[in-house]
């Protein structure tokens, strides 16, 4: 044996290491150091800089919430998020939940482009280039059945009758799809959607007895539901396959009822239907005669599916919001108000006629068709509306205040509930006060909850414009900082900030808040 080879072989058995002829040190062999435990709150995984590469190592599905210890909607998310994770460890899921916090960690933030709190991220296997922005719900369920659907299969493998009907069975709403093909690229943007549909369970089949129950030769998408026609069928298109936006569309346009009554749990879905026609019949449930008029009115709605949601509010429940938001009174019902979404224009009957199938189908007709002119909410003017610094404005006031050719009128429009709005009242109020003896300047509010124009739509809280003196009814919108300062030089520079002074933007989330550091003035939307 060579005499270098024997020599190397000696220098190991005596717990040599490094180069040859180098002792270990006094602590014995040298070692790396221990890579740093990662701490938990309540479930969450704490991360910073040093950690979130070991977390990545470690957790091959994890889902990261960039937060900030001021804001306000991180503070609502805290208790749901760690039920979530709850929920995930005693299934013994794959699944971790982790938290950045980032104001103090800027190099975080900076590499995830993280602009507003909270922002959720996805990671899978350890891939910290390519992560999913999370998109579904802020409460523990829904945030455990995201994750579920991306870590396992977002649908049930059918392969007989009798699982096919459990699966039916379980739920109101299940839908199954049907490809003689499994490797077939259809599948893919079924089960895609089926990712992020969370309010409704999914099958896959590919068995021919399956297809033969239910009444199939080619593939098609299947809703069953236990209301209404039972069943609704999306056939696949065999030239251009499955679309996946008009799957969509189709499987939230079946999944309501004909006639869906309004509360907490079913509000998201008539938002979330794309429907932008809404028929409201406003009744009290407690009285017989009123519960009659769902008949009728259930008779007109089927031929309006996809194009006119039918809903049900009950003036005697919690919903004194919708009826403040439609100008409707408690004892005005029976009736019917109509809106169109996209525009948020409003209209109701002309007369006060019974309320059958035939006279809800004749005025769904007439909205639809042009026939019928929208009202506008108003208040009725106070009689010391221009008494205090700060005038109020309402409906039937505000053209003849804000387009007065006279003055220069700046207006808050605001909305009770909005924080926004309350925190810079002081301000408002500081500057109607400096300007209440400039005879061509005034400073106004409106509560646009209560009150709408014809002239413009207002769809965040608080909206400032400017109306300058002189014709044209010119109006100029404000996006500057909200102090008695920036307020001060917009006026005196005649509706505009010296040049020096940058416009800043809006931000219009209401679900989320903007970092610290961050210039934008938060709304509330409507």
């Amino acid at each position: 044996m060579d005499s270098q080879l024997l020599l190397v072989l000696l220098l190991l058995l005596l717990g040599v290491s490094g180069p040859r002829g180098q002792e270990p040190g006094p602590g014995g062999p040298s070692e790396e150091p221990p890579e740093e435990e990662i701490p938990e709150e309540d479930g969450i995984l704490v991360l910073n800089q040093h950690t979130l590469g070991l977390a990545l190592r470690e957790h091959p599905a994890l889902l990261v919430e960039f937060y900030a210890p001021w804001c306000g909607h991180c503070k609502a998310l805290a208790p749901e998020y760690s039920k979530a994770a709850a929920l995930l460890a005693a299934e013994s899921a794959q699944t971790r939940l982790a938290k950045v916090d980032g104001p103090a960690e800027p190099e975080l933030t900076k590499e995830f482009a993280v602009t507003e709190y909270p922002t959720l991220k996805f990671f899978r296997d350890g891939n910290r280039t390519h992560s999913e922005e999370y998109t579904g719900p802020r409460e523990a369920k829904g945030i455990a059945e995201w994750l579920r659907r991306r870590v396992g299969s977002s649908a049930t493998r059918l392969e007989d009758e009798e699982s096919t009907q459990a699966l039916l069975d379980a739920q109101d709403v299940v839908v199954i799809g049907f490809f003689q093909d499994l490797q077939d690229e259809d599948v893919a943007t079924f089960l895609a959607l089926a990712q992020d549909a969370l309010d409704m369970t999914f099958g896959l089949t590919d068995r021919p007895q399956l297809f033969q129950k239910f009444g199939l030769t080619k593939d098609t998408v299947v809703l069953f539901k236990k209301f209404d026609e039972g069943r609704a069928d999306f056939p696949v298109d065999e030239e251009l396959g499955l679309d996946q936006g008009d799957l969509s569309y189709f499987l939230l346009t079946h999944s309501l009822h004909l006639v869906t009554e309004y509360n907490s749990e079913t509000s998201p879905k008539i938002f979330a239907a794309k429907i932008l026609n809404h028929l409201l019949l406003f009744i009290n449930q407690t009285l017989a005669p009123h519960q009659e008029l769902l008949a009728g009115f259930r008779e007109a709605a089927p031929p309006f599916r996809g194009q006119v949601l039918f809903v049900v509010v009950d003036v005697g429940a919690d919903n004194s919001h919708v009826l403040q938001y439609f100008g409707v009174k408690a004892e005005e019902a029976p009736t019917l108000r109509f809106i169109n979404m996209e525009t948020t224009k409003k209209y109701k009957p002309a007369d006060g006629g019974p309320l059958t199938a035939a006279s809800v189908t004749a005025f769904c007709h007439a909205v639809l068709g042009g026939k019928v002119k929208p009202y506008l909410l108003s208040q009725e003017v106070p009689p010391d509306w221009d008494q205090r610094p700060v005038k109020t404005l309402v409906g039937k006031n505000f053209e003849q205040v804000a387009f007065d050719e006279t003055k220069n009128v700046f207006v808050k429009f605001y909305a009770p509930w909005c924080t926004h709005c309350k925190e810079m009242a002081p301000a408002w109020e500081e500057l109607a006060e400096k300007y209440k003896d400039h005879e061509d300047i005034v400073i106004a509010e409106l509560d646009a909850t209560a009150n709408e124009l014809e002239a413009f739509t207002v769809h965040g809280f608080p909206t400032l414009k400017y109306f300058p003196a002189g014709p044209g009814r010119k109006v100029i919108e404000y996006n500057s900082a909200r102090d008695l300062e920036t307020f001060s030089k917009f006026l005196d520079n005649g509706g505009e900030l010296p040049a020096e002074e940058p416009t800043e933007e809006e931000s219009l989330a209401p679900s989320l808040e903007t970092p610290a550091n961050s210039t934008s003035e938060p709304k509330e939307e409507l």
